[in-house]
């Protein structure tokens, strides 16, 4: 019996089901249900909403979730090896866990879930970053999350949450601190995984914004910055050269010296470079 639930401790789930983590797939296992439940509190009050996990493995976090009071978990797991281990937390949880076998980045999520709606996963390393900026920048704002509460490499973690002038700041701190109050809530030693990562991990929350937080068109910040990134060491009249003929005069406009760098323009000023790339 565990410490949150009456089912098996995780080791004994995992030797069971012989769950060996894969390389292929970025899975390492959180096995401590204590931590998982933890994590969970990371995301809020879970009460009276429904919360999406992506790559539950054994399903660590998932009884974390439901333990901590999740209206409806929809775990959704590539790995079939994983699937049977988690309809036995189904049965435990009864009418509280949908299982979706399958690939998160192909999967039309929208008609398993109801608002409130909170994203709660420890993401598999090789799909993290591009699922975070699916959900950072969808059709429309607001999406159809209120909360991202993920785990990431921490390095991940820090290009997420960083400020311009820092070291990590880059693309990733753009689209998140456009939209969301992005911050790191919890730090994991690779000893907390099976197996243990080479790398430390840490847990990021993003809370949506009702809007982002300056005006511009979606599509022109997201071209912008990614090409004054791909380049981040060369002036931005270097980097953006091709974007306009008069570009130095728009950077002016921004309130952006031409001789800067990308990550010293904070996404205020950007915002208003990507306003002033919308006029003729």
């Amino acid at each position: 019996m565990s410490a949150i639930d009456d089912l098996p401790p995780l080791r004994e789930v995992i030797s069971r089901h012989g769950l060996s983590a894969r390389k292929s797939l970025g899975q390492n296992f959180l096995l401590d249900l204590n931590l998982t439940a933890k994590i969970a509190r990371c995301a809020g009050d879970l009460h009276g909403s429904d919360v999406l996990e992506v790559g539950p493995g054994p399903g660590g976090l998932t009884r974390g979730l439901l333990a901590e009071g999740a209206r409806k978990v929809v775990a959704v797991e590539k790995d079939r090896r994983c699937i049977p281990a988690l309809e036995e937390i189904a049965r435990a949880y009864e009418g509280r866990l949908e299982i979706l076998e399958g690939d998160a980045l192909e999967l039309d999520l929208s008609q398993h879930l109801n608002p409130p709606i909170r994203i709660v996963s420890n993401l598999p390393y090789n799909v993290g970053t591009e699922l975070l900026t699916r959900w950072l920048d969808p059709p429309e704002w607001p999406p159809f999350w209120t909360s991202l509460t993920l785990m990431f490499q921490l390095e991940v973690a820090q290009r997420i949450t960083a400020k311009a002038g820092e070291k990590h700041y880059g693309r990733l701190a753009v689209l998140a601190g456009w939209r969301t109050d992005a911050r790191i809530v919890m730090k994991l030693s690779p000893e907390a995984f099976t197996p243990a990562p080479k790398v430390r991990s840490a847990v990021v929350t993003l809370n949506c914004l009702p809007e982002p937080r300056y005006p511009a068109n979606p599509k022109i910040l997201r071209d912008l910055v990614a090409r004054a990134f791909n380049q981040r060491r060369k002036m931005l009249r270097a980097s953006l050269k091709g974007l306009r003929p008069d570009i130095e005069d728009r950077l002016v406009s921004a309130g952006i010296k031409p001789t800067d760098r990308a990550e010293t323009v904070d996404i205020e000023r950007f915002c208003a470079l990507a306003r002033s790339l919308e006029k003729p």
